[in-house]
């Protein structure tokens, strides 16, 4: 599956197989938001993978109750430090969001080249889920992605046209 396809795919997966995803996919999933890149290239991401059934039902009430995570056999949370993020991204804010979100789409589409399914997950409370993992408080709980097969067909949502949301050298009221 080459990018433009595998980014044409990718949707939200809220439904999962029981299989094992094999450790050779979950490395190069893995792999690939090591690859990201980040403000000042200071890669300021972590990523807690969780496979322990257990654990992930745990987690299902720290995120909102989002049933379905418990059906992934993988859930990873996207963490990191904001003192190895470049701190002036805009000329005054802290690029940690920005960062960890690139890391995550990158593991998403290499995810979705590899035939998983992945759903970012922002909805979840974030000292909960820092208790539950383990993580230690300063890090940052940016986001957090099921992985696992597809149980279910994928449905496409539509996006705008590009003449909606591209404007050429300058803001242009539509």
């Amino acid at each position: 599956m080459d990018i433009y396809e595998a980014i044409r795919m990718r949707t939200s997966v809220r439904g999962y197989k029981p299989d094992a995803v094999e450790d050779e996919k979950l490395n190069r999933i893995l792999d690939a938001a090591r690859l990201a890149p980040s403000g000042k290239n200071g890669q300021p991401w972590r990523f807690v993978v969780v496979k322990d059934k257990e654990t992930i039902s745990k987690l299902v009430p720290a995120c909102k109750n989002q049933k379905f995570l418990e059906e992934a056999p993988i859930l990873i949370a996207a963490c990191g430090f904001e003192e190895e993020a470049y701190k002036k991204m805009g000329g005054y804010w802290n690029s940690l969001p920005v960062d960890i979100g690139i890391a995550l789409e990158h593991l998403m589409l290499a995810a979705e080249a590899e035939g998983l399914g992945t759903c970012w997950i922002g909805a979840f409370i974030e000292d909960e889920v820092r208790e539950i993992l383990g993580v230690p408080e300063g890090v940052k709980i940016v986001a957090l992605t099921p992985v696992g097969y597809p149980s279910q067909e994928r449905t496409i949502r539509p996006r705008k046209p590009l003449e909606e949301i591209v404007m050429k050298g300058r803001w242009e009221e539509k």
